[in-house]
This record gives C-alpha cells, sequence and structure tokens, in this order.
C-alpha cells in the first residue's frame, strides 16, 4: 500500500508538474507576468518566491492537479494592476500568444511521453517475446489455427517483436470488433491468420481479452528455484536451477502443472525428469502431506515438497540507435494519443462502454503494480499517463485548455471576445461534465475494487 501511494504521489507530481511548467514556460516567453506556480490545490503547504518578478511557488494540500496564475485584469481587475504593468497581463496578449500559453500544457505533456519512450527504446529493456503457449480449446485462437511455439511477428501488418507489443497492437481491432490479421512463424515457415474477436463482450475492452481469445504467453522452461532445509525436495537431492522435463512421465510445460501433480501425490513417490546442466538425471521425490490453505479444497491433504518452483519465460531485449528510437519515441505517443481520442469517442457515441473509463483509484493501482515489476514499467506506464493528460486537457470541454482553446477560435471569427457571461456560463457546464466523468471513473474504480 505505501509503495502504491508513493508510486502514485510520485506520478502526479512529475506529471503535473510538466504540464503546469509547460504554461510557466511560454507564458515567460511571451512576457506575461506570472503570479503563482502551484502543484497541487487548496492550502499552500510550502511556498517560496523566485525571480524579478517574486513568483511564488508553493505545493499545495490537494494533490490532485496544479496551476499557474498569471496577471490577469478579468481576476485582479485592471484598477488594481499598475500601468507599467497592465502590457503584461494574459488578457491584453494578442490571439497566438494566448493559445500558445495554454496548449504548451497539453504539449509538454506530450514531449514528456516522447523523452521517456525514447529513454526506453535507447537503453533497451527485456521483455517477453512474442510465444503464443497452447490454445485451449474452442477459444478464438484455436479455431484461427494458432498452436503452441507459434512466434508472432507482425499484427495488422505492423512489425511485432514482444509480447507487450502484440497486446497494444490487438487494441484497435478489439475495439472495432473486427477480425485481427496476425502473422506468425511456425518452423520456418510465415502464416497468415484472421483471429476473431467477437467472442468478447460487445462495449467492453477486457483487462485480460488475449486469455479469453485463447492467446497466453508460453510458460517456457519450469525450474526449481529454491529449496527449502529438510524439505522433501532437498532429501530426494534436487537443487535451484534444476529444469524439470517431465512428472511420472508427462511433459511439464508450465510451473502450475507441476505445482498440481506435486498436490496431487502426497506421500507417494514423484519421478521428476531433470536437466541439470548438461547431465539428463532421474530423481523420486516423495511429498509431505499436508492440509490445504485453498479455500476450495478445505480439509483435503495435498502434497508439498518445500521447493519453490518459477518458470522462465524467453526473452527479448528491444533496442534501437539514437534516431530510430527518438523516431519510434514520436509514433509511439502519436499512436497512443489517437488511440485515446478513439477511445473516448467510442464512449461518446455508445460504441464502447463508460465503463471502460478509469480514474484516480486504477491510477494509483497501476503505478504501484508498474513500480513492483521494474523501473522500466514504471517509465512506460509514466509515459501512457501522461499521454492520457495531454490528450484530455485538449479536449473541446471549457474549464480544460482545449475550451480556451474553443473560445479563442471563436473570438478569432467573432473579432472580438466573447461575453463574460456566455463564459461563465459554458465553463459552468464544463465543470458539470468533468464532475460527472469523475464521478463514472470514480464508480468504475470502486466497482473493480470490490469485484476482484
Amino acid at each position: 500500500m505505501i509503495q502504491t501511494l508513493v508510486s502514485f504521489l510520485a506520478a502526479l507530481t512529475l506529471l503535473i508538474f510538466v504540464h503546469e511548467l509547460g504554461h510557466y514556460l511560454v507564458a515567460r516567453w511571451c512576457g506575461v507576468k506570472v503570479l503563482r506556480f502551484s502543484i497541487g490545490f487548496g492550502k499552500p503547504l510550502f511556498t517560496w518566491t523566485v525571480g524579478a518578478d517574486k513568483t511564488e511557488w508553493s505545493i499545495s494540500a490537494i494533490p490532485l492537479g496544479g496551476y499557474v496564475k498569471m496577471l490577469d485584469e478579468r481576476e485582479q481587475g485592471t484598477e488594481a494592476i499598475a500601468p507599467a504593468e497592465l502590457p503584461r497581463a494574459f488578457t491584453r496578449q494578442s490571439l497566438a500568444k494566448r493559445s500558445a500559453i495554454v496548449v504548451a500544457g497539453p504539449v509538454a505533456n506530450f514531449l514528456l511521453a516522447i523523452a521517456l519512450y525514447f529513454s526506453l527504446n535507447l537503453i533497451g529493456v527485456d521483455e517477453p517475446a512474442a510465444i503464443i503457449g497452447v490454445p485451449p480449446a474452442k477459444t478464438a485462437a484455436a479455431s484461427a489455427g494458432f498452436a503452441a511455439g507459434d512466434k508472432v511477428v507482425s499484427i495488422d501488418g505492423e512489425e511485432i517483436r514482444s509480447w507487450n507489443a502484440v497486446r497494444l497492437r490487438m487494441i484497435d481491432g478489439l475495439i472495432e470488433r473486427r477480425p485481427i490479421a496476425v502473422g506468425v512463424e511456425r518452423g520456418g515457415s510465415r502464416l497468415a491468420l484472421a483471429l476473431p474477436t467477437d467472442q468478447l463482450p460487445a462495449g467492453e475492452l477486457e483487462r485480460d481479452f488475449l486469455r479469453t481469445l485463447g492467446l497466453e504467453l508460453a510458460s517456457g522452461r519450469v525450474l526449481i528455484a529454491s529449496v527449502l532445509p529438510d524439505s522433501a525436495a532437498l532429501k530426494a537431492g534436487l537443487k535451484g536451477g534444476d529444469e524439470v522435463l517431465s512428472a511420472d512421465g508427462k511433459p511439464v510445460t508450465r510451473s502450475s502443472d507441476l505445482v498440481e501433480r506435486i498436490r496431487a501425490k502426497p506421500a507417494q513417490p514423484l519421478v521428476l525428469d531433470i536437466q541439470r546442466g548438461a547431465d539428463s538425471l532421474r530423481i523420486e521425490v516423495v511429498p509431505d502431506s499436508a492440509v490445504s490453505d485453498r479455500k476450495d479444497e478445505a480439509g483435503r491433504t495435498v502434497g508439498r515438497i518445500g521447493a519453490g518452483i518459477s518458470s522462465r519465460i524467453a526473452m527479448i531485449e528491444v533496442r534501437y540507435g539514437p534516431l530510430e528510437a527518438l523516431s519510434r519515441a514520436t509514433v509511439q505517443t502519436w499512436d497512443m494519443s489517437l488511440f485515446s481520442l478513439r477511445m473516448l469517442g467510442k464512449m461518446v457515441v455508445g460504441e464502447l462502454s463508460w465503463r471502460n473509463l478509469s480514474g484516480p483509484v486504477a491510477i494509483a493501482d497501476y503505478a504501484g503494480q508498474s513500480s513492483r515489476v521494474g523501473w522500466y514499467a514504471y517509465v512506460a506506464f509514466l509515459a501512457l499517463i501522461s499521454i492520457s493528460l495531454g490528450v484530455l486537457n485538449l479536449l473541446p470541454i471549457p474549464v480544460l485548455d482545449g475550451g480556451h482553446l474553443v473560445y479563442y477560435g471563436l473570438e478569432a471569427i467573432r473579432g472580438r471576445p466573447l461575453s463574460e457571461r456566455f463564459v461563465e456560463l459554458t465553463q459552468k457546464a464544463g465543470l458539470a461534465i468533468i464532475g460527472a466523468m469523475m464521478v463514472v471513473a470514480l464508480f468504475n474504480d470502486l466497482t473493480r475494487l470490490i469485484g476482484s
């Protein structure tokens, strides 16, 4: 819980800071006087002043946002502003400058995402190779002709290098509920398969959609990770690093297979075929008897050998040179931005359920999960949330940056500023829309939390 909270607050602080820094820097570049730069809303907890303008920088009590307060006749009133400083008021700037200041926040979020993706592409990360396990019978993958060991090399014509890319590239086809064109390598040959998506619930994007379709990551090698003292595994001669090939003559393809076979033979001999370095061994182990701790097996006697069992899946290093890393980072950011817009658009027109909308609880959960996986997963999470924040702020909803851009567009068409009454009414409507979205997102978060 502490790690989740710290990861969430760190992500939120960074993304808000970058967004507001975009507004701040462009405002200063345009000659606008900035009065306050705040991370968070409400009562300031820490405050200090910076620069000749004595800009007040603060960290406030409610960390769910931030703002840059500029010299503004609408707030301070013309009489309260010294005549010499009126030219530095935000309201005295040209439409082009005001638009640049407003759009700078979302642009800063997109630039941060590009920088984060660039660092991942350049440094390189180890990701699971796109190799498929056994498709369960009667699933979409089985009916489409997928087989264990197939290596995915393309989806809808785009090159694929890792299992993470498989998941990402399939989302378009899932939203559109159309067959997905998947290219696989099998035995040195390339095959073109069409994966149907009509088995998924209409209007919803399941979190575990790959498994629902029958696509699972190949489990790889099953290993004895560790051996406990005075355990059945130690007495039998098992060692950490041993690869288990079969149990009682039946192949072991995933760690769960071995666990279930051990549990099924309390106080009974179990013969394991082991690969230890260059040596092939056959070891007989007699699992100790123990009472099951599973709810569905209350009171049942099961076998345990006192060893840690793990699967070591095939990995691939995804790394690019500087120019390709930057190019891919830009494309990744663009693609994810368009994807976010399409998701929102489909929710608005009813093609996608609003149950897919996530809020702060889900974001905090993802922050914690990604930080536990490793730095690379957390960096990828930051890039994705930064894109989402940029896209959200560009929506044409009053009170958001995109709403202000709509105001400026209307002002350019009319040739004069909009009435204060119109702006006030539309901003109240915008607040209502944002409030409704937050309520729906929070409801979805709590529903998922209770359901899990």
